[in-house]
C-alpha cells in the first residue's frame, strides 16, 4: 500500500503511514492529497490493522501546502477544491485527505514534529490522538494567505479548543509550540519522541479487541453529534453484538487465565 508519496507498513497490528516528501518538509501538493486519500481507504477494510500511526519523514510532519499551490491560486486554479465523489462528508480533495482518518475505523494516532502548519495541521485533525514534540510549531496560517482553513479545520477546531479560541488561531494565524497546543487542547500531549510514544500507544490500543475498539472509536465520534437518546442507543446496539462474540468470548478467556496465573 506504498506510493512515492506515502508509504504504510503494517506490523503486529499497527499501521505505520508516513508522508514521504522529505525534501519539501511534506509539503501538500496533489499527489500528495490523494496519495492521504488513496492508503487512508485502504485501511478502511482492513482487519489485520488495529490502530494507524501517522507521521512524516525527514524535519516535518507537514509544513501545509506547496508552494506551487499558491501559484496557482494567484492564477485562479485550485484543484484541491475541486469536489468529486462524496467521501464520508467531504467532497474536496483537501478535505477529503484530513478527513479519510476519521473514517479508517480503528483508532488513529499522529507524531508530529518539526512544524504542522496549515494543511499539514488539518490532515492530523482527522488522527484521533494527536502526540506533539514540546518544541515543534503549529499553525492555521490560511489567513496569511488571504484563506481559510477549508481542510475539515472550521469544522474540527472549534470541538477541540473551544469556539473563542479556535476563533483566535483561525484569524491570527499565530504559530504556537507543541506544549501551548497541549495546553489548549489542539493535540493530546507532548512528548520528546512523538514517533516512538505513539508507536508504544498504538501497540498497546492494537493489544486490545478489534471490534470493542471499532465500536468504541464510533460511539465516541457520535457524541455531541446525535441526540443523548440517539447516543444511548447505539451504545446497546454495539454491546449486544459484542457480548458473546467468539472474539470477545476469547477475550474473557485470556483474561480469566491471566488473573488465575497473577494469584498462583
Amino acid at each position: 500500500m506504498n506510493t512515492d508519496r506515502v508509504t504504510c507498513d503494517v506490523e503486529d497490528g499497527v499501521a505505520q503511514v508516513r508522508l514521504n516528501r522529505p525534501d519539501k518538509m511534506n509539503a501538500l501538493d496533489p499527489a500528495l492529497f490523494e496519495a492521504l486519500v488513496s492508503v487512508g481507504s485502504g485501511l478502511i477494510d482492513r482487519t489485520d490493522v488495529s490502530a494507524v500511526v501517522i507521521a512524516g519523514e525527514g524535519r516535518a510532519f507537514c509544513a501545509g501546502l506547496d508552494m506551487g499551490q499558491f501559484a496557482k491560486m494567484a492564477g485562479g486554479v485550485d484543484d484541491l477544491v475541486v469536489e468529486t465523489e462524496r467521501l464520508g462528508a467531504a467532497k474536496a480533495l483537501g478535505q477529503q485527505a484530513a478527513h479519510i482518518w476519521s473514517l479508517v475505523p480503528v483508532p488513529v494516532i499522529a507524531a508530529l514534529h518539526g512544524v504542522a502548519f496549515g494543511g499539514g495541521l488539518q490532515v492530523a485533525l482527522g488522527a484521533d490522538i494527536r502526540i506533539a514534540a514540546p518544541d515543534m510549531k503549529l499553525s492555521v496560517m490560511e489567513i496569511v494567505w488571504g484563506l481559510i482553513p477549508d481542510m475539515t479545520g472550521t469544522q474540527l477546531l472549534p470541538e477541540l479548543v473551544g469556539r473563542d479560541v479556535a476563533k483566535e488561531l483561525v484569524f491570527t494565524g499565530r504559530r504556537i509550540s507543541g506544549t501551548e497546543a497541549a495546553a489548549l487542547g489542539l493535540v493530546t500531549r507532548t512528548d520528546d519522541d512523538p514517533l516512538a510514544a505513539a508507536t508504544a500507544l498504538a501497540t498497546e490500543i492494537a493489544g486490545n479487541s478489534r471490534n470493542a475498539l471499532v465500536h468504541a472509536k464510533h460511539l465516541l465520534d457520535l457524541a455531541g453529534h446525535v441526540t443523548l437518546a440517539e447516543g444511548f442507543d447505539a451504545e446497546q446496539v454495539a454491546i449486544r453484538e459484542l457480548i458473546g462474540s467468539p472474539e470477545q468470548t476469547e477475550v474473557v478467556r485470556k483474561r480469566t487465565e491471566e488473573l488465575a496465573r497473577r494469584k498462583s
